[in-house]
């Protein structure tokens, strides 16, 4: 594993940026979330077990 070097969090940092978004509208509210909600999708999509393929009953 490599070592972080900032001595940041990214996942932190990522969630101060967000909350400094000011929305100017709720439609523009409603894309920030889904902006949020897709990475958070991503993310869940990424951390997946893979299937074993030679133990599955047909």
């Amino acid at each position: 594993m490599t070592k972080n070097k900032s001595h940041v969090d990214k996942n932190l940092s990522n969630v101060a940026e967000d909350l400094d978004k000011n929305p100017v509208n709720s439609h523009h509210a409603q894309q920030l979330q889904q902006d949020t909600n897709d990475r958070r999708h991503q993310d869940a999509l990424n951390h997946d077990e893979p299937v074993d393929m030679h133990n599955q009953h047909n």
